[in-house]
């Protein structure tokens, strides 16, 4: 059976159009991109078997245009349209940083910490430095580790927040486990982290853990 054949709300274009995206699985959202399947398979079923053999999402995501190329059901032509596709996404996500409006919602802080450091395979120790209306100033890659830790050295980040002359700090960092649970580390180095900024009249306003799924806010913890 074709896709138009199935029932309206449950074909992935109308469900789109009635629900949002967010209503769609991974593979129906896939399946609209692809626009069609391989001969004798549906979109949809040709999206999950591309999930099934190369996810999670994240793991398919994350390969490089001339891997997506080599992807049956994807291609050159579809897998360059991906990779812009993405790249779009991103762009828009970090546009509301980087116009030089007030960071209100520490929501959109942590999905951009999210899409800079979720796809590294080793530890990034990022901090997005704001001024006094907290309108963000500059993303710097502080530290890098191993798969399991970084080195952070509070007196680096409270030198380049005077270099930037920022009021306030967010930091962040990735798990590559992919767990995004803070650990007994992550906790100390966040205060450790507070205490030096704070001599300097400097705020740190969070530190999100990046891993699968959505970051995890320490300040949202009481940790900061």
């Amino acid at each position: 059976m074709h896709i138009r054949d199935w029932p309206a709300d449950e074909r992935p274009r109308e469900k789109l159009l009635g629900r949002g995206a967010g209503a769609l699985s991974d593979a129906e959202l896939l399946a609209i991109f692809l626009g069609s399947g391989l001969r004798g398979r549906d979109a949809v079923q040709t999206a999950r078997e591309l999930l099934a053999g190369h996810g999670p999402l994240r793991s398919l995501l994350e390969r490089s245009p001339a891997e997506l190329a080599d992807l049956p059901g994807l291609g050159p032509a579809r897998a360059c349209k991906l990779a812009a596709a993405l790249e779009l996404g991103n762009r828009h996500l970090a546009a509301g940083l980087e116009r030089g409006d007030a960071l209100t919602d520490p929501a959109t802080a942590g999905r951009y910490f999210s899409q800079r450091l979720r796809h590294f395979g080793h530890e990034v120790f990022a901090a997005l430095f704001l001024d006094t209306r907290h309108r963000a100033l500059a993303f710097e890659e502080l530290f890098r580790g191993s798969i399991d830790g970084a080195e952070v050295h509070p007196r680096e980040v409270v030198r380049r927040a005077l270099a930037h002359n920022a009021a306030a700090v967010i930091v962040g960092h990735n798990h590559p486990s992919g767990c995004p649970d803070p650990s007994a580390a992550d906790r100390a180095i966040t205060a450790r982290l507070k205490q030096a900024l704070a001599l300097v009249d400097v705020r740190l306003l969070d530190h999100f853990v990046v891993g699968d799924g959505s970051p995890v806010s320490l300040a949202a913890r009481g940790w900061v």
